[in-house]
């Protein structure tokens, strides 16, 4: 079974006990984090290692490029692999993200921020903010595929820079990483149509790939994510939920504050919402409500258990 997208920005993780500490005073402006910490200008190597003491300035990193956070242990067999995999596959993105191991063990308290109820246990920060991968080892292939979407909503969401690295590792790493494979020519259009927000030039990239390979399925999750933000484009949290309360009966206004639920990680309030509309709805407007429940599905990812249990909900309307 393949390691879940990274679907949205969703906040399930709260690392604020990390960034706020109370007894903890914030490392100067240009201070070093360390043995393994991020250093000023750039990082040391894009393979860190993360503790209790230093992951406030990992998080700090993490507004310029996506960190992957590898919760491990030494004695573990498949968190031995799975380190392995990703300091090749962070490697080969040339400081488009970094790789931070977490001893599990040796730091309690990072382990329970981001709920590592096993290792090994991957999450990204994208932007300060916290998004769970997955738990366990699993191929080089998917574990890419994975890495490509935490790229793809980093973009989605500003974080889009690259850090330099220390002269002898960059040295390093350019005689011993094999040269990045290039993505798909409609993937990297879109990538660079969304840098620069231009959403209805991505979600047009998106479709031309899914016309040409209907199984892309990163290009179908592509488009939803794309799509999610094209709609919210312009308008304001305010104004979005004002409309929605104010017509209450309002298809589009109702379609539209379950966009903005679940772009702020309200994933159950957005199935909710459109599930409890739906039983009353016309038949062409259970066609719309369906449409974008499915789109949900590809943006949050099918192994994610909210979104088992609202398919079983909607199938039990549907039939």
């Amino acid at each position: 079974m393949p390691p879940p997208p990274a679907g949205s920005l969703r906040g399930a993780v709260d690392l604020s006990s990390l960034v706020n500490r109370a007894n903890t005073p914030a490392p100067a402006p240009g201070a070093g984090g360390g043995a393994g910490g991020p250093a000023a200008g750039g990082v040391p190597s894009l393979v860190i290692e993360g503790s209790d003491a230093n992951f406030t300035q990992i998080i700090e990193l993490s507004n310029s490029v996506p960190v992957i956070v590898d919760l491990k242990a030494d004695w573990a067999e498949a968190s031995v692999e799975l380190t392995a995999v990703l300091t090749k596959l962070v490697t080969e993105y040339r400081g488009r993200l970094v790789l931070v191991g977490v001893d599990a063990q040796a730091n309690p308290q990072l382990a329970q921020a981001f709920q590592a109820q096993s290792v090994p246990t991957v999450a990204a920060i994208v932007g300060g903010r916290p998004v769970s991968l997955f738990q366990g080892s699993y191929p080089e292939d998917e574990v890419r595929a994975v890495l490509e979407q935490v790229l793809q909503l980093a973009a989605q969401n500003g974080v889009t820079g690259t850090v330099p690295v220390g002269d002898t590792d960059a040295a390093a790493g350019d005689e011993a990483a094999p040269v990045e494979e290039p993505l798909p020519p409609h993937h990297a259009e879109a990538y660079e149509a969304i840098e620069r927000g231009d959403y209805q030039a991505a979600i047009a990239e998106y479709q031309t790939a899914i016309a040409q390979n209907p199984r892309d399925a990163l290009a179908v999750a592509g488009l939803a994510q794309v799509s999610l933000l094209a709609r919210l484009d312009g308008k304001t949290m305010d104004e979005v939920r004002a409309a929605a309360a104010e017509n209450p009966t309002d298809l589009d206004a109702q379609l539209l504050v379950a966009d903005l639920d679940l772009s702020g990680g309200h994933i159950d309030d957005a199935f909710g919402r459109l599930l409890d509309l739906f039983p009353t709805q016309t038949p062409d407007a259970k066609t719309a409500i369906r449409t974008r429940l499915l789109e949900y599905f590809e943006v949050v990812g099918a192994e994610d258990p909210r979104v088992a249990a609202a398919r079983r909900r909607l199938a039990a309307l549907l039939y």
